[in-house]
């Protein structure tokens, strides 16, 4: 006996779409489990100051559900909260949510031809076993903090908190500040303290390429327009998709084809540079020395500015140890500080989080460790063989880069797709076949030769990009379209279908009507 036909791990908007897909085509017998309180993922656990998005909010949400009350061309992360609090009470989730739940393992029970999925009650660490036909891990990739490897950290006398951690009841107001990183976290945060800090001091290791960010505030009198003329807001949806297309996925797929559109954006980022930063000095210190899309780019139109205060120090020495007062650099210096925030990131592809619990497949393969051993890889970012009835949101090379919300709609209909085929052929395992697989990994790596990860000086860049193998796993080598026309076309005989009583060898053809 299976518990759930299917099991939605994570909560985030990947749970949210998941969960959406699987109630329109009519599979209700399905759970979303969450280890956090609420839902939101990023947007629950991101609360920095200064937190927004990075691509615009119409195109950063999803298709079928439109949200005209953005307050501005890029929201702040507020309002991507209470836009996921929207989803789930509209199209009906909040029965589905199983709050406070952590899935410690999961394996596929051969026999029986379901996952056994542990889990564990936060509220009352009560532990029980939970199966379940399907298993679609939502689990997103940026939701494990990853704190520096930097001797003394522990000791700090001071606060220290992970901008994906931040502790509200901090007053920074008046003290002693240092931000540890410069990606696009603290972006965000720099200049949203500087103001109100007595002195911050930026640690950076690898500098940030940056373009100008077209934002405004959107008002009252558009949103009325896109609340009762929606196709409006489908068209201004459609532009800045094509500009985030062209800016976030072209110029870094098509580099070694086009690199005078890279050179074009870097030329541009440059220039922002000069307008923003008038001292040459500072200039270059901020000024990149990898390629454009090696590691990953960010709109702002303050973060430059905010070093030409008097009360903000870039400081590009290599931290040498973090101490009881404060940090020393490589050259010997002290910087006293009162509080340390760790702008670091997360972790992405690696053991313990994607996903971020064992996954124990046919024959006892675990999937980080396969991945670790075998190279990171997934039939269309969403299949791995030797998994069987079993789905990823975020699988290697699944996402675009245009927006992670057509990651979600695609892979969550992706696996809507082959359930509803098992469904239909009265199937109880399913996989996808591995010289279907092969095929798809193979035309990845043939397609990332010409991408700029592997052809503008990206060795310098420390991107969350590459894995420990020198791939770049994180983004599919593919447009947005051709993502969205694999998702809705692909062979649904690529996948082997059985049942209990099928040999293992033979698949089972679908039904003739």
């Amino acid at each position: 006996m299976t518990d759930h036909e299917v099991v939605v791990v994570g909560a985030g908007f990947c749970g949210i779409g998941a969960g959406i897909r699987l109630r329109d085509n009519g599979i209700d017998d399905f759970v979303i489990l969450e280890q956090a309180d609420d839902v939101g993922g990023t947007w629950r656990d991101n609360t920095y100051p200064g937190v927004a998005v990075d691509i615009a909010s119409s195109v950063y949400s999803f298709s079928f559900e439109m949200n005209p009350g953005w307050s501005r061309t890029y929201a702040p992360g507020h309002e991507l909260k209470a836009y996921a609090d929207h989803c789930v009470a509209k199209y009906g989730l909040r029965p589905h949510l199983r709050l406070r739940r952590r899935v410690l393992d999961t394996c596929f029970d051969e026999d029986a031809h379901h996952w056994v999925l542990r889990v564990e009650e936060l509220d009352t660490g009560r532990r029980y076993e939970l199966t379940a036909r399907f298993v679609i891990a939502a689990v997103g990739g940026l939701t494990q903090p990853k704190s520096p490897d930097i001797p003394g950290l522990n000791g700090f006398g001071g606060t220290t908190m992970h901008t994906a951690r931040w502790d509200h009841a901090v007053d920074l107001t008046g003290k002693r500040v240092a931000v540890i990183g410069t990606g696009a976290t603290a972006v965000q945060v720099v200049p949203a303290i500087a103001a109100e800090v007595a002195h911050l001091s930026v640690f950076q290791r690898t500098p940030i390429w940056i373009v100008p960010k077209p934002d405004r505030t959107i008002s009252p009198v558009e949103q009325r327009i896109y609340r009762y003329l929606p196709p409006s807001q489908k068209a201004m949806r459609y532009l800045q998709s094509s500009l985030t297309e062209t800016i976030m996925v072209g110029i870094r797929l098509y580099y070694k084809r086009l690199p005078w559109a890279n050179h074009a954006v870097e030329r541009l980022s440059l220039a922002h540079l000069r307008r923003q930063v008038p001292d040459p000095e500072l200039r270059a210190k901020l000024t990149p020395h990898y390629g454009f899309w090696c590691k990953r780019p960010t709109y702002s139109n303050e973060y430059w500015r905010a070093f030409n205060r008097d009360n903000v120090t870039l400081v590009t020495d290599a931290i040498q140890r973090i101490t009881k007062t404060g940090i020393r650099t490589a050259d010997g210096r002290l910087h006293k500080v009162d509080a340390l925030i760790l702008a670091t990131g997360f972790k992405v592809f690696e053991i313990g989080n994607t996903p971020p619990f064992p996954v124990y497949g046919s024959g006892g393969v675990e999937l980080g460790r396969y991945w670790q051993d075998k190279r990171c890889q997934a039939y269309l970012g969403v299949s791995v063989p030797r998994f069987p009835n079993a789905f990823l949101m975020l699988g290697p090379y699944g996402l675009t880069g245009g927006s992670w919300f057509q990651l979600v709609e695609n892979q969550s209909l992706h696996a809507i797709r082959v359930i509803k085929e098992a469904r239909r052929r009265a199937a109880t395992r399913v996989e996808v076949r591995q010289d279907v697989h092969d095929r798809y990994f193979d035309q990845v790596q043939r397609r990332q030769r010409g991408t700029v990860f592997f052809n503008h000086n990206c060795g310098g860049a420390n991107s969350y990009f590459f894995d420990h193998h020198g791939d770049a796993p994180f983004l599919r080598p593919g447009l947005a379209v051709e993502a969205w026309w694999d998702a809705h076309t692909f062979d649904l005989d690529n996948y082997d279908y059985r049942n209990f009583s099928s040999s293992v060898v033979h698949r089972i053809s679908p039904t003739r009507r």
